[in-house]
């Protein structure tokens, strides 16, 4: 049996679903290094995955969290769909050793690249949606995601969020952030970015995504205003 049938199909038994079409699951895995020439369904499948996770996600919160304002529903989501999000529950079933991708990328470290890992774990989520419909997606979307919800036992707030609110407390502007620089390949950037508050001395964050970078840069100028109220 070719090696790429035999990963599509113990990839099927992982997912719980066997696809009436397998090439959709192919072209989910089929990264552009590999064959350009299905990169724009690979990316449909993305898209329509992003929106999938994105409707289960949140008709469980609403669900699971009844008496939450959508302020608190909103951070929970932002928490759950996120790239690293995706990464992490793409990395605990091996998610990259099914990916079809070139010998050159799979050198470059593709197959443990969060962008890759989340992009391609949308376009599989996208791909049982299209082939096995809601149902399916949802199934494999809540085996893989209860880990996550239950870790959030309190609505998240993130760093960005809590250095905004504390400035407008304050009746400072809100903080800027800019782009430092940018390097690393483009399946694997990492960012150095800068926020500034007022009087306060600019912070940096680095990180793999400007999120994570943001984020980073957030958390060290809050620490930074909450230890001079100290």
């Amino acid at each position: 049996m070719n090696n790429d049938i035999f990963k599509l199909k113990e990839l099927e038994t992982l997912v719980g679903h066997r696809f009436n079409d397998p090439n959709v699951l192919k072209q989910a895995l089929t990264h552009a290094s590999l064959e350009r020439s299905s990169w724009n369904v690979y990316e449909r499948l993305e898209f329509l995955g992003d929106r999938v996770l994105g409707l289960v996600v949140s008709e469980t919160l609403l669900k699971r969290f009844p008496n939450e304002r959508e302020g608190q529903i909103s951070r929970r989501y932002a928490n759950l769909v996120k790239r690293d999000s995706l990464a992490v529950v793409a990395r605990k079933i091996k998610f990259g050793n099914y990916l079809l991708i070139s010998t050159g990328e799979e050198a470059a470290g593709a197959r443990e690249s969060v962008t890759i890992l989340s992009d391609a774990l949308e376009a599989v989520i996208g791909a049982l949606y299209w082939d096995g419909g809601l149902k399916v997606a949802r199934q494999f979307i809540l085996e893989h995601w209860e880990p996550l919800l239950a870790l959030d036992e309190e609505p998240p707030v993130d760093s960005k969020t809590a250095l905004q609110e504390w400035a407008q407390r304050r009746k400072y502007a809100l903080p800027e952030y800019k782009v430092v620089s940018q390097e690393g390949p483009a399946h694997s950037p990492k960012f150095l970015i800068e926020v500034c508050l007022g009087k306060f001395e600019p912070k940096k964050g680095y990180g793999t995504s400007k999120r994570q970078a943001e984020q980073m840069a957030a958390k060290s100028l809050l620490d930074e205003v909450i230890k001079g109220q100290e």
